[in-house]
């Protein structure tokens, strides 16, 4: 069976490999995730006095936008409206439950998509399906869903090109008619190069649906790689995941993931042909958080390090033990990605110092003329078995001092 050519959008999402999810609303200033209304519980009259608190004044649209430049990421996934039916866009004629009604008096949106835009950053728009504060939800069906269309719908005209939509919620009712024909249609009708991606759930990982959607979601968990083979069209995949225990900012939540386990993650993505959005949760105000800044930080760093070779590298079959494998550009370069390397040097401060043994890798094929590591040159000792398409080469450990985590070498043929 054949495997379908991606479409432009598509490939170029494929491309952008690594974007900043953010999470940032009303609920933000409770500093107890996005999810406070339903867990543990606030009646309506309660929650909504958040409305009337809420500045956004430490929001700053061209900080968070150069952050993400810094970090190489590619683009960025906002939330426009979540699950509390709060919108960060001027809703118009369908009411006044948003940012430009509350204290802000500001379109949160409208400051983002610039700065987007002024910094070559793709602007994704995440949209809740599900809504609490809506009672058509559960009243009126056709209607909630014609009122989500025209939100959509004012998302698609005033704020210039949008990179991709982000919906999340359709689990909520998943027996019931969403009317999707109409709501990708209108986004097809005024941004038909944007990405259109709904969120299936942690329930669902990798599932496909509409034949619309232009990219499957991995919600919290590693991606598998799609098999295209006899599909109509490609669709990409994309794992979401957050840099500690909740979407939206969690200030009693300690449990950050280390940089290491992060810059592995990316890696095990590109791996599976995943591009990887990666969460932040705003404070109350605004402002990001200092832990996260350096948390992206760093790996932005290691991206810089590695040539961004994760942007353009396609999983190509080539495999290594434990957790290595090989990427291949399209103009033929190839890539091994190396994990886990120890520290060499003295034994009375080194930890785990430990001999560095050969690495060996299968799928490879054409003759070998040298393996170097991609970050300092350094040419390195090789076998190579062309026949059986094997390799096998004897990598360095880290001087003291250093440890990459993942170490890419290039393979020259």
């Amino acid at each position: 069976m054949s495997v379908p050519t991606p479409e432009k959008r598509i490939a170029d999402f494929e491309k952008m490999a690594y974007g900043m999810f953010i999470h940032w609303g009303m609920y933000s200033q409770l500093g107890m995730g996005e999810w406070v209304k339903a867990i543990p519980g606030m009646p309506d009259e309660e929650y909504d006095k958040l409305k009337d608190t809420f500045t956004g004044k430490d929001f700053d649209a061209e900080k968070i936008v150069l952050l993400a430049k810094r970090s190489g990421m590619k683009y960025i996934t906002l939330t426009t409206r979540h699950h509390d039916g709060f919108s960060l866009y001027d809703t118009k004629e369908l009411g006044d439950y948003n940012s430009l009604h509350s204290p802000a008096k500001r379109d949160f949106i409208k400051e983002f998509t610039d700065a987007c835009h002024k910094h070559g950053i793709a602007p994704f728009l995440y949209h809740t399906t599900l809504d609490w504060h809506n009672k058509d939800f559960d009243n009126d069906f056709d209607a909630y869903l014609e009122y989500l269309r025209r939100s959509v719908e004012i998302l698609c005209t005033g704020y210039g090109k949008i990179g991709g939509f982000w919906f999340d919620g359709n689990w909520s009712k998943r027996d019931a008619d969403w009317k999707l024909d109409d709501l990708y249609g209108t986004i097809r009708k005024y941004q038909p190069e944007a990405m259109i991606i709904n969120n299936t759930g942690l329930s669902a990982r990798g599932e496909t649906g509409h034949p619309e959607i232009d990219s499957v979601t991995f919600e919290q968990g590693l991606p598998e790689p799609i098999n295209r083979e006899g599909m109509k069209k490609y669709v990409s995949g994309e794992m979401c995941f957050t840099l500690n225990d909740h979407w939206a900012y969690g200030k009693n939540d300690y449990n950050y993931k280390t940089p290491a386990e992060l810059i592995k993650t990316l890696c095990k993505c590109r791996k599976a042909g995943a591009n990887l959005l990666l969460n932040i949760g705003p404070e109350g105000d605004g402002g990001i958080p200092v832990i996260m800044e350096g948390i992206l930080s760093v790996i932005g760093r290691w991206i810089e390090q590695t040539k961004g070779v994760i942007y353009e590298g396609k999983p190509c079959g080539i495999s290594g033990i434990w957790e290595d494998f090989g990427l291949k550009t399209e103009d033929g370069r190839v890539y091994l990605f190396v994990f886990d390397l120890p520290i060499v040097g003295n034994e009375s401060v080194t930890v785990n110092n430990a001999k560095v043994g050969p690495r060996a890798f299968t799928g490879v094929k054409g003759q070998v003329k040298a393996v170097k590591w991609l970050d300092n040159g350094r040419e390195l000792p090789f076998a190579q078995n062309e026949e059986a398409g094997l390799l096998s080469f004897l990598p360095t450990g880290y001087q003291y001092g250093a440890n990459m985590v993942v170490r890419v070498a290039e393979v020259q043929f």
